[in-house]
């Protein structure tokens, strides 16, 4: 099976970029203190950049049962990253709504 570190890599980091510019935004807008909304992102983010890390460590890594080790690291971060994402649009809708 082919390695998914690079997709993991590509995705986490693309949405690490959009977690931040939600963050900016709110702040911006200086609605952040009415929402948990950045609160959701920022938890995101940090498991954005982990999920990157974790990735970058896989495929770098020489030993092979090391890379599957971190690969499946960072895939769970990424898994609970677009959770928080998830959660950050559920609020979006709900207060549009």
């Amino acid at each position: 099976m082919e390695k998914k570190s690079t997709h993991i890599l590509n995705a986490s980091s693309n949405l690490l970029g959009f977690s931040l510019v939600i963050i900016t935004s709110l702040k911006i807008s200086k609605i952040s203190q009415s929402t948990h909304l950045d609160e959701f992102a920022g938890v995101a983010c940090l498991f954005f950049a982990f999920s990157c890390f974790f990735s970058f460590l896989a495929i770098r890594s020489k030993h092979e049962d090391r890379s599957h080790r971190f690969e499946t690291i960072a895939d769970y971060l990424f898994l609970i990253a677009l959770f928080c994402i998830v959660l950050a649009v559920i609020i979006v809708t709900m207060k549009i709504i």
